[in-house]
């Protein structure tokens, strides 16, 4: 089997070349491949790579993602987002292949306190999630073989994640406001790859899996309450620090503007993915600990 990954270096595109690596050949490309395009952004070179490369499986975890940015160059953030999903959807469908695609919570208006389930009405608040929402609608209309994988709060140990900033800040800082009202569940990039493996396989087995589904970790928290787990764990296992999870304040998101509006409950509710996979999805923070401990042991 021959699986095309696109956005190889982004954090979920690392964790997915690990854990594709056992259904076949990964042909694994960024935005800087030579041999192949891997920019979304060239519609023309990326069609013609997905002809020669003629895979089985396309998965897709690359995007705009930088959400305020987005406000500022949209037409960018569409390509990215909607206008290459749509492509590769359409590729998909001529060469018989499945695509598999990421998208986010930001697709619905962030009302309410009940995770959201895939049927429910959608509104996005910005750019980033009006992309994202629209390429989900093309990836349906264009009657592909799909899985699409709606999730949010992703981190990784590799690279920059909140977790980090917030040890970093506990550090040079005697206190931390930190935003209470947006409600989430912290979600690994190794969950999501580790999922993603075990739908490719379940999928081709059987076709009628093909669809939208939640994925994240189970229970939820805030911003505030993710930061003073972060910062609890550290100082229980011996990190000098400057404040304490009690210095830790937390205040509203109006306290923090920005041009992109953001969401307040990105709850996903993970029922359908569960039953269909026959899953159990892990909560937030046993993911969230195995990072920590990865980071604490290079440091």
């Amino acid at each position: 089997m021959k699986i095309l990954l696109l956005g190889k270096n982004g954090q979920v595109g690392w964790e997915l070349q690990r854990s594709l690596a056992p259904l076949g050949e990964v042909i694994a490309l960024d935005s800087r491949s030579q041999e192949f395009c891997g920019d979304l952004n060239n519609l023309k070179e990326l069609a013609l790579t997905v002809r020669r490369i003629a895979p089985d499986i396309i998965v897709n975890a690359a995007a705009h993602t930088a959400v305020d940015k987005a406000e500022s160059e949209p037409s960018l953030a569409r390509t990215v987002n909607a206008l290459a999903p749509a492509l590769l959807a359409q590729e998909a469908k001529r060469c018989n292949a499945w695509l598999i695609h990421y998208s986010t919570d930001y697709v619905f208006d962030g009302s309410g306190d009940k995770p959201w389930l895939e049927t429910d009405a959608t509104g996005p608040l910005n750019v980033y999630g009006a992309t994202k929402l629209e390429g989900e609608e093309f990836i349906h209309q264009s009657g592909c073989k799909h899985l699409i994988f709606r999730t949010s709060w992703v981190y990784a140990a590799r690279g920059r994640n909140f977790a980090k900033t917030m040890l970093r800040l506990a550090q040079e800082r005697d206190s931390l406001s930190i935003i209470n009202d947006q409600i989430g569940a912290p979600t690994g990039a190794d969950l999501l790859a580790d999922i993603t493996a075990h739908a490719i396989r379940a999928a081709q087995l059987k076709p009628e899996l093909c669809g939208l589904y939640n994925l994240v970790a189970a229970g939820e928290t805030s911003w505030h309450g993710y930061a003073s787990f972060v910062i609890d764990f550290a100082q229980k296992n011996g990190v000098s620090m400057w404040i304490t999870p009690e210095d830790v304040h937390p205040v509203p998101t109006s306290a923090f503007p920005t041009p992109a509006k953001r969401p307040l409950n990105s709850r996903l509710d993970t029922t359908k993915l569960q039953q269909a996979f026959g899953l159990h999805v892990p909560d937030w923070q046993t993911g969230v600990t195995r990072m920590l401990t990865e980071i604490l042991d290079k440091s």
